[in-house]
């Protein structure tokens, strides 16, 4: 198969516009099989991140001939979806997706605090059915304290929990290594969401960003912010050295590097029943090859949820 700014804006009329666009939004909330079938317990989705430069069609396509459960769609600056034309592309994606039966679970997004642009971001994607996104992450100035940093962003996390209670929707923070990413600790994590309810504010897990920051202490940060996982992002790495001899993680495919298979039997062991989303960051060669990659890393991480 050929898989061939928005500027100020008041809340009187931002209501006008989330209200005219209710009409273009013509896709009802919904599961991902109908109104009355339950979502699949953990299902397999993929970050389109790897591909989102298909069409809608082509997309829905790749996914179900690969087999996920749907996918993991950037809706940011660049993305699948902007967010100034989300009224626009995301029906187009959606109804591309369930046509398939598969659906969007988790929206990739820039958001990371309250704003009319943001606003609207949610209240669309709710309205589409999608009930997850990702939030934008924050990093760590090392010329300043840290403490009086993580105390400058705990009240934007608790603006934006109360807007994702009231609009009904999900916020989950994906913790990410090196560079000082807020979150790469995943201990200022737990620390930042304190006091906020889990259902509303949790963590997308992701198991490769964990061990390259933790090594063989990942368990420990898992088993902290379990309750608050919202989604689980599978990827795997090793570590390889560089021209300038310095050691730098390179990311593999699933079974090749280093993260461990007792996390999925952990996983398995909890609670968790949220999308587990696969990330492909390396490359894999033309579309044939690519494919094949696609097969063979959601039968392994199927074999290991076995």
């Amino acid at each position: 198969m050929n898989y061939s700014s928005q500027g100020p804006m008041n809340r009187r009329s931002f209501f006008y516009l989330a209200a005219a666009g209710t009409s273009a939004l013509a896709i009802p909330s919904r599961t991902l099989f109908g109104a009355d079938a339950p979502a699949p317990r953990r299902p397999i989705v993929v970050f389109s991140k790897a591909f989102q430069q298909l069409s809608p069609q082509a997309t829905a396509d790749l996914v179900a001939e690969v087999g996920w459960d749907g996918i993991e769609c950037p809706i940011r600056k660049g993305g699948q979806v902007t967010p100034e034309k989300i009224e626009e592309d995301l029906p187009k994606l959606l109804e591309a997706l369930r046509r398939v039966g598969k659906d969007i679970y988790i929206a990739t997004t820039d958001v990371r605090e309250v704003n009319p642009l943001n606003e609207k971001v949610l209240r669309v994607l709710k309205r589409a059915g999608v009930q997850r996104f990702r939030m934008a992450y924050y990093r760590y100035d090392m010329q300043r304290p840290i403490a009086e940093q993580l105390a400058e962003i705990k009240p934007r996390f608790r603006e934006l929990a109360a807007l994702c209670r009231e609009i009904g929707i999900q916020a989950g923070y994906q913790n990410h290594s090196g560079g000082g990413y807020v979150g790469g600790p995943l201990w200022d994590l737990h620390l930042l969401m304190e006091g906020i309810d889990a259902k509303v504010m949790g963590v997308h897990f992701d198991i490769g960003h964990a061990t390259v920051e933790g090594g063989t202490s990942w368990p420990v940060q898992a088993k902290l912010l379990e309750f608050r996982f919202h989604a689980v992002y599978v990827k795997d790495f090793f570590w390889a050295k560089q021209n300038n001899n310095t050691w730098r993680p390179q990311w593999c495919a699933l079974g090749e590097g280093m993260i461990s298979r007792a996390f999925f039997s952990q996983l398995k062991a909890s609670a968790f029943a949220g999308p587990i989303s696969m990330h492909f960051e390396y490359p894999m060669g033309n579309q044939q090859e690519m494919m094949a990659q696609f097969k063979a890393s959601l039968a392994r991480l199927k074999e290991w949820l076995a």
